[in-house]
């Protein structure tokens, strides 16, 4: 239960804690339509490589092996249809999200795509996720967590619906430790990006809080102890591009 008066960041903003999920899904309400289109802008197509790389980790069985992910906060389908694309016949995705319009998004690319019936869609929160105990056989997220109010609770939700031996992957922004490229990246962030945001979208205020929230989401050593704070084993990341980015992983076991 929430303590009175309790806040929590919203990119730069302290706001109550109980406001961050109303003015995170304000953000992806207006951005929905043209996130991919954005996503390619912002990380000069870079993205797509990190998420491959995310894929390659998953490693989903390529058999007709029954194979069940969750894919969190992926309501435009982007890392469920890379799954489904490497995965053999047993593969199904459930994507989870709990923003509508995101979710929109997701199931006309499924159906252009044919993946309807290997790929479907759920508002839902990642704080309390509608799913049994030890459900699916992998969970991904990617470039969603940072936007959860209760990155705790999300994650013991996770460990929750994994069955033991299963795979969490958190694929997120991080920390620039390159001297040089630190200054280029927070340049491009801060003065490129929402006015990118401006130009396609009409709305650079929401990518000058997608900007500030990797600023404010923990360092990879810090994300991997509340990974173990919420029963996850072997929890550990591989940084990529110099710190823009880092990939998650943990078991249950």
């Amino acid at each position: 239960m929430n303590q009175p008066n309790e806040t929590t960041h919203f990119g730069y903003r302290d706001v109550p804690l109980d406001d961050k999920q109303t003015l995170v899904n304000d953000v992806f309400h207006s951005v929905a339509s043209r996130y991919d289109l954005m996503n390619d802008l912002m990380s000069g197509g870079m993205h797509r490589l990190w998420k491959d790389v995310m894929i390659n980790t998953l490693n989903p069985p390529r058999d007709d092996s029954p194979f069940r992910l969750l894919d969190v906060a992926g309501g435009t389908g982007d890392i469920s249809f890379r799954a489904a694309k490497a995965s053999g016949a047993g593969f199904h995705a459930t994507v989870c999200d709990i923003n509508t319009d995101m979710l929109e998004v997701g199931r006309q690319r499924a159906a252009e795509r044919h993946l309807d019936q290997q790929v479907d869609f759920v508002e839902g929160n990642a704080e309390q996720l509608q799913f049994a105990d030890k459900s699916f056989d992998a969970y991904t997220i990617a470039f969603g967590i940072r936007n959860v109010p209760r990155i705790d609770l999300a994650l013991k939700e996770a460990h929750r619906v994994l069955k033991p031996g299963s795979r969490f992957l958190c694929l997120e922004f991080s920390t620039v430790d390159v001297p040089g490229l630190a200054k280029v990246y927070d340049l491009f962030s801060f003065k490129v990006i929402p006015q990118i945001g401006r130009a396609v979208t009409g709305d650079a205020e929401s990518y000058q809080y997608l900007v500030e929230s990797i600023r404010k989401f923990p360092r990879p050593y810090d994300f991997a102890e509340m990974m173990r704070d919420a029963g996850f084993a072997r929890a550990n990341w591989q940084i990529m591009s110099g710190g823009i980015v880092a990939l998650h992983s943990g078991w249950r076991l």
